[in-house]
């Protein structure tokens, strides 16, 4: 990724398309490397990653980028559920490479998969965050989840234990939908 310390850049939010697919692969790969964050510790094959983004989008699933330069630097999309009785419910996920933290791509990324999820009838999301992830819980805290619980112990990285934050955030008034 392009260091971008000395001058500012356009970063584009868009809906996730599959010609995206190589750059989140990239863009995932390098967060999951940073080996605290994310549920694994380097991106999934790019042909795996592929047919999740083409499959996500093909049930339409909210998915989001911050694009720079045509680069993917950050993410957040909204899995369904694919159970009927759990169909009203997804999982976030979403990161942002080291070099764009700290700039409001987080809180554009996180609204603009909220936003398409409450309009296509999505009444519950939820999330798991690593309790040493300060920046993320408080986003989160930011656009209206609550913690629901704590799963103490639930990851293990090089050695160390980390307690996941369980959250969601739910919206009633589209129930129905």
């Amino acid at each position: 990724m392009a260091d971008c310390s000395n001058h500012i850049e356009a970063v584009t939010i868009a809906p996730m398309t599959p010609r995206d697919v190589e750059s989140f692969h990239q863009a995932l790969d390098i967060v999951a490397r940073e080996r605290k964050y994310l549920s694994f510790l380097e991106a999934p094959p790019l042909d795996q990653t592929r047919t999740f983004i083409v499959d996500r989008i093909g049930r339409g699933d909210p998915g989001f980028v911050a694009v720079v330069r045509g680069e993917v630097v950050g993410w957040c999309d909204i899995s369904r559920h694919d159970r009927q009785i759990h169909a009203h419910r997804g999982t976030l996920g979403m990161g942002i490479v080291p070099d764009y933290r700290g700039r409001g791509l987080g809180l554009r990324l996180i609204n603009a998969a909220l936003t398409e999820a409450r309009n296509i009838g999505f009444v519950r999301i939820e999330l798991s965050v690593h309790s040493d992830n300060a920046r993320a819980i408080s986003l989160y805290y930011k656009v209206g989840f609550v913690t629901e619980g704590v799963q103490r112990d639930a990851v293990k990285i090089d050695g160390r234990y980390v307690d996941a934050i369980m959250m969601a955030i739910v919206d009633r008034k589209n129930a129905g939908r």
